[in-house]
């Protein structure tokens, strides 16, 4: 299973982004997907999540009101950010959820994208 990030880049403050994540490879049992960051110096944090059943939809306190987490079918995911501050900056990570666990939690996906950096200046 392969997971290919996308659509990182260097916006201003106050600006928006969209990033996209395709999944290809085979078939594979899952939950949903996620969207994780990593920071420089910092550890990986959760984004955003969505379910396959019922598109219940999770987010960390930093991205509610500005983020927006999607699915196109099982292979595809997007994250729409929104008011992007410059402490969104990071490395975006996507993932599938294969584990029964919190959606919160990293442990719980298998599978995980090589990321896209995403730069916000002031």
């Amino acid at each position: 299973v392969q997971l290919q990030a996308s659509g990182g880049g260097l916006v201003q403050a106050g600006g928006y982004l969209r990033l996209s994540c395709a999944a290809s490879g085979g078939t594979f049992s899952s939950y949903g997907m996620g969207w994780f960051r990593q920071a420089p110096g910092k550890e990986r944090e959760f984004v955003a999540a969505i379910s396959w059943r019922g598109g219940y939809t999770y987010y960390a306190d930093s991205g509610k009101g500005r983020f927006t987490i999607s699915i196109n079918g099982k292979n595809a995911v997007y994250l729409q950010m929104n008011s992007l501050k410059p402490e969104d900056t990071a490395v975006y990570f996507c993932a599938i959820k294969a584990y029964l666990g919190s959606y919160y939690q990293a442990p719980e996906y298998a599978y995980w994208g090589q990321g896209t950096l995403v730069t916000v200046s002031s």
